[in-house]
């Protein structure tokens, strides 16, 4: 196995697609990497998800400008991964909205999420050479607990938090007007779910919570858009698939006093055939599996990464 992240070598350009999932609404996607959002309303531009860098981000800005001249009011952050917010100066929005439980992990874990991101991605903060080049820290200016409305003129924009999932703060975004909504990475396409902070027991009732809007259309955090309740559908599925799927043979392993290693190799044997051909796979399971080892053992609280608990993984993974 190798000592580096799958993600680490992978410095392939992808594609992007800016995709029209309801009237005004859209989605940045590019084959696997961290999607954006936008929202037009009748005065103004929200977006949701920053990128990873403001270079990044102004290939959003690009996308927007070639559908609307409004001026973008709100940026929307689903959670604290700094691949999703570090981005965030581009958009010059004077309001900037996080869940509280969000923002208190900012505070908690986000200067050593935002160095672990680095290492893990160099593509994402391709420009970037020391960790202390890229942007510092995203702050948001408005946060709320359970649920808000935000109007951009007529348009209702409702924010929630709908359960614990990728991670303990994660909100999604409806639109009403249209049924659409935009998921974060609690909803992913043909790519793998990123566990290492997430809850899985929690996570399937979660996507049951998102199933009841009966959408018309999903913008996920990775992955093409999904227009259509037949496609949302099978994207909430096959989330919850790769959730029960990494988590089950991990638990199994834990609960009876076995190693991490034998965790790794029984979730490889039950996940390899269904998904080894998702986007981000082999860099998210090394991450899965430690935390679903963790979860099983009743830490309810994912552990912070660090470079050194990385380092320990790996020799760990390694028998």
């Amino acid at each position: 196995m190798s000592k580096q992240f799958a993600s680490a070598g992978d410095m392939t350009e992808k594609k992007i697609s800016f995709t029209e999932i309801g009237k005004d609404l859209w989605a940045f996607t590019a084959e696997g990497d961290p999607n954006t959002g936008v929202i037009i309303g009748d005065d103004s531009v929200m977006i949701v998800e920053a990128q990873a860098t403001p270079e990044l981000a102004n290939k959003v800005i690009e996308k927007v400008r070639s559908v609307t001249d409004k001026p973008i009011s709100h940026l929307v952050l689903t959670h604290y991964h700094a691949v999703r917010v570090l981005g965030a100066a581009a958009y010059k929005a004077p309001t900037v909205i996080m869940s509280q439980k969000a923002r208190s992990m900012v505070v908690e874990r986000g200067a050593q999420d935002r160095e672990s991101e680095f290492m893990r991605f160099p593509r994402l903060f391709m420009g970037y050479d020391n960790v202390n080049d890229i942007p510092p820290l995203t702050w948001p200016t408005t946060t709320f607990n359970d649920r808000m409305t935000v109007y951009l003129g007529k348009r209702r924009v409702d924010l929630s938090f709908v359960g614990r999932a990728h991670t303990a703060g994660d909100i999604v975004i409806h639109v009403p007007d249209e049924n659409v909504m935009f998921t974060g990475d609690i909803v992913e396409y043909h790519s793998a779910c990123y566990c290492g902070d997430g809850h899985f027991n929690d996570w399937p009732t979660t996507l049951e919570r998102i199933r009841a809007f009966d959408l018309d259309a999903i913008a996920p955090g990775r992955g093409d858009a999904l227009v259509g309740k037949k496609m949302v559908n099978a994207a909430l599925d096959a989330t919850a698939d790769f959730v029960r799927s990494t988590y089950e043979p991990v638990a199994r392993v834990a609960k009876r006093g076995g190693s991490l290693k034998e965790a790794w190799d029984a979730c490889r044997a039950a996940c390899d055939p269904k998904f080894k051909d998702y986007a981000i796979y082999e860099h998210c399971l090394p991450f899965n599996v430690a935390r679903a080892y963790d979860e099983a053992l009743d830490i309810d609280t994912p552990r912070t990464w660090t470079a050194e608990r990385d380092a320990q993984m790996w020799a760990d993974l390694q028998g």
